[in-house]
């Protein structure tokens, strides 16, 4: 396995100073590397890692987890230093790559290591977390201290419990980000020790996974609230797995339609073709209208009425739920031929139960076996038309080990394997694409994607298994599952919603990749108590809104959805398609925010506070398009 420690320069050097490869220095049992902004020391002994910046001694890494025995003999060859601990099988490797500390960990054998261990500096004030979108915690907070955030004691797996592979610690007039290219096997807990957040990376390697390589970096950075997404954006570019926006465009021009475009999961008598008709009487310009895959799709005249409004239209599907087709509940798990044997199988041969308890996981190898199931799907389910597809799970970065017979594979297959269908979807299909909860790995097949924005907490899972007081399926026209309004409780308030943890990494990282919303079961009018909340974190990210409709919902509130979408179009007309360039808290609250996208191309101060700032209320932002004289008033609740 390899582990991969780097130590980036943002905002501590000049653009390009010690970006290349610099020869490590043996001391002792430290190994000294140069790396962007400092030094970096290896104590070779217990892989603690610490940095020297601008005459301050930094602690990255406190000693690994458990007895690694004795570390052999340093080398130094050329621009890279190794040694080993015999006794577990390690080899481990160390070096300089473009200003970072880069450390490489093998292992000879299936086993668990726990590292780096982080937070531990006694400067070190907020950790930078991409639970969706980002949260970025102070450490001494009390509450994400606490028992009931569903956030500390449990690992969170960085294919799905992460969007994206990284976190970061802000410090004392500096911060340090933290990235794992190898997330298949890798896990991150956020522990509480003596009342501050500690987070500690393990790896599994694992032959049959093929994990037995496990790679981390460190970055030092500037103390910027985003400061890890800016490196992790480098990274990224640097290695060529950023894909833009705007590329994705020149491939499919219909993608611009999503440019200024509202989202919403249409029901009942929403989908009828007058229906959609009346949106654009409304004065909705742009939407993107999705609707589940059962009985009742979009007809061929409704996805032309949409055609004709300029909006985009398409079904919500599923291909990794399989149900027995005699008994199945939804058509979408109906897989002719594959129930059950097609099943993701346990080590022990028993299948892996699928959503909700119904049926199984349908193994990804089964369908990349045989793919015309699949494309036989695709070609009945945009047979009316559609010109835009969401397929459910696939993005979101649960994968699995199956031991079925004649379908092994592991993580790492599973997740070529989605690559491989989204990939199809999007580029042979030339379908406008969406999935749930895109990982960034994900990001280069996809347009736009339903719930990364939304860091979820488990206590959104307990509320919503409430069905008195969450809303159940029916009735079928309008099930209260997502049309009954929720007061969320208070925890799960705080944890999800609170403006003064919530910060942009997704958008710093990705905005100019991919279009991101929140979850489509948290639509806008789910939740009536965070509306002004939601509506200005859209205008400051420059992301759309998710709704859930019917005719009377559009009755009600159209008229509400048409002021905020009109406000919306423009700018996001505007930047959709540039970076997040630059992020700030104004106030010592953190409600008073500020973004800006491209070379202030659009400069947004949202105001979630409720005392003026410089002239801007409370539940109020300005946005000010480059080249206008004033900025842009939107106050949601008035």
């Amino acid at each position: 396995m390899i582990i991969i420690a780097s130590l980036t320069a943002t905002g501590l050097t000049a653009c390009g100073e010690n970006r290349g490869k610099s020869a490590p220095r043996v001391n002792g049992n430290q190994v000294v590397i140069d790396i962007g902004g400092g030094t970096a020391e290896i104590d070779t002994t217990t892989l603690a890692v610490s940095a020297i910046a601008a005459g301050h001694r930094l602690d990255l890494s406190a000693p690994a987890v458990g007895d690694l025995g004795s570390a052999g003999t340093v080398t130094v060859d050329d621009d890279a230093a190794q040694w080993r601990y015999p006794d577990r099988g390690l080899t481990v490797t160390a070096t300089a790559r473009d200003g970072r500390l880069r450390m490489t960990v093998h292992s000879d054998r299936d086993q668990q290591l726990a590292w780096p261990v982080t937070g531990g500096d006694p400067t070190s004030e907020a950790l930078q977390l991409p639970r969706g979108e980002g949260l970025s915690l102070p450490v001494r907070d009390p509450f994400w201290n606490g028992p009931g955030t569903g956030l500390v004691g449990e690992p969170i797996a960085m294919t799905s419990g992460l969007t994206m592979p990284f976190w970061g610690y802000r410090l004392a007039g500096r911060g340090v980000s933290y990235l794992v290219p190898t997330d298949i096997g890798s896990s991150l807990t956020v522990h509480s020790d003596n009342g501050r957040l500690l987070a500690s990376a393990a790896h599994d390697f694992d032959a049959r996974a093929d994990t037995r390589r496990y790679t981390v970096t460190f970055a030092l950075t500037d103390d910027s609230p985003v400061a890890a997404a800016k490196d992790y954006r480098d990274w990224l570019q640097r290695h060529g797995e950023f894909r833009s926006l705007q590329d994705k465009i020149d491939e499919n021009p219909a993608i611009t339609r999503l440019l200024g475009a509202f989202h919403a999961y249409l029901w009942g008598d929403g989908r009828d073709p007058d229906t959609v008709r009346h949106m654009l009487e409304l004065g909705l310009s742009r939407m993107w209208l999705g609707y589940d895959a059962d009985e009742h799709p979009l007809s061929a005249a409704a996805v032309q009425a949409a055609k004709d409004s300029g909006y985009l239209a398409g079904p919500y599907d599923s291909w990794a739920n399989a149900q027995d087709p005699a008994t199945a509940d939804n058509p979408s798990s109906v897989w002719p031929g594959l129930y059950p044997d097609g099943c993701v199988r346990r080590s022990d041969g028993t299948p892996e139960t699928g959503f909700g308890g119904r049926g199984c996981y349908l193994s990804s190898e089964v369908l990349e076996q045989n793919p015309q199931l699949y494309r036989d799907r695709y070609t009945r389910m945009t047979g009316n038309g559609a010109d835009t597809y969401f397929l459910d799970v696939d993005a979101a970065g649960e994968f699995f080990d199956d031991f079925g017979t004649g379908h092994p594979m592991n993580q790492r297959q599973d997740r070529e394997n989605r690559l491989a269908r989204l990939r199809w979807l999007a580029d042979d299909r030339k379908q406008v694409l969406g999935s749930e909860s895109a990982g960034a790995w994900a990001a280069p097949a996809l347009a736009f994607d339903h719930g990364a924005q939304t860091p979820v907490s488990d206590l959104l899972w307990t509320l919503q298994r409430d069905r008195e007081t969450w809303g159940g399926y029916a009735p079928a026209r309008a099930p209260g599952v997502y049309f009954k309004p929720v007061d969320l409780p208070a925890a799960a308030v705080t944890a999800m919603f609170d403006p003064a943890y919530r910060v942009p990494l997704y958008e710093t990282a990705l905005h100019d990749s991919i279009i991101n919303l929140d979850r489509w079961e948290l639509s806008y009018y789910k939740l009536p108590q965070q509306r002004t909340m939601r509506a200005l974190t859209a205008i400051l990210y420059n992301t759309p809104l998710n709704f859930v409709l019917d005719r009377a919902t559009l009755d009600a509130h159209g008229a509400e959805m048409a002021r905020l979408q009109q406000f919306f179009a423009p700018l996001h007309q505007a930047v959709g398609t540039r970076a997040m360039t630059d992020f700030r808290r104004l106030t010592d609250d953190h409600l008073v925010q500020r973004s800006v996208f491209g070379d202030g191309a659009l400069v947004v101060t949202a105001n979630f506070g409720t005392r003026d700032y410089d002239g801007l209320p409370g539940g109020c932002v300005d946005a000010r398009l480059q080249g206008e004289p004033t900025p842009r008033r939107l106050c949601p609740a008035q």
